[in-house]
């Protein structure tokens, strides 16, 4: 099964980059390629969705679709991310120029693709382990469980938007500068990331529910 699993993703691999190679692909927002974004973690490589893309916004078309989440520009998601939390559900426009701008603040404070600094820090944030409830009859036991890939995936990006969103809270830094700090705080490891104490945080509780 492991053998068949890692042919699937070489080829799928193989297809993007030749797509990328032959094609002439748009920028993200007019600016960033795409195509110079490389995820390390094997394990969210096949999860993270980085065909190009001019517009991050495919109006829910995959919302009914099993897995469907992991055809999704990872922008896209991002975007999702930030209107899930309390102060900009269902303003999706808000939302978009939120996360335009945080990409061009991580790209004048690198000098980095921030598409490729956002993948990281995805990778770094995203928990391998969990706890969940067990019942042995009226008693409920925390056990740990591996995290699934997609689910690591969508963790990560909620705790990031969280982290930026309480960040902004009464004080006169914007949104957006918060969301780029998020995320090359998490990034680097920085472990003053939201993210990052939220992982260590969600591993700890399970490495002791053993």
């Amino acid at each position: 099964m492991a053998e068949n699993i890692d042919e699937k993703d070489t080829s799928l691999t193989n297809a993007q980059e030749y797509i990328f190679d032959k094609l002439e692909m748009p920028l993200l927002f007019g600016k960033y390629d795409m195509k110079e974004v490389k995820p390390s973690d094997p394990g969210l490589k096949r999860y993270i969705n980085l065909l190009p893309v001019l517009v991050p916004h495919s109006g829910g078309s995959r919302s009914n679709k099993r897995f469907g989440n992991s055809e999704v520009s990872i922008i896209e998601r991002l975007i999702n991310g930030m209107m899930r939390t309390k102060n900009y559900t269902g303003k999706k426009t808000k939302a978009y120029n939120i996360v335009m701008d945080a990409m061009d603040i991580i790209h004048k404070k690198t000098g980095k693709n921030p598409v490729q600094i956002l993948v990281r820090a995805i990778e770094n944030s995203a928990p391998m382990e969990e706890t969940t409830q067990i019942r042995y009859g009226g008693i409920s036991v925390p056990k740990a469980v591996d995290v699934s890939p997609l689910r690591r995936l969508s963790i990560s990006i909620s705790n990031n938007t969280k982290g930026a969103v309480k960040a902004s809270f009464k004080t006169k830094r914007g949104v957006a500068y918060c969301l780029a700090q998020e995320l090359i705080n998490a990034a680097n490891g920085d472990k003053t990331s939201f993210a990052i104490s939220k992982k260590e945080e969600t591993e700890r509780m399970a490495q002791s529910a053993r």
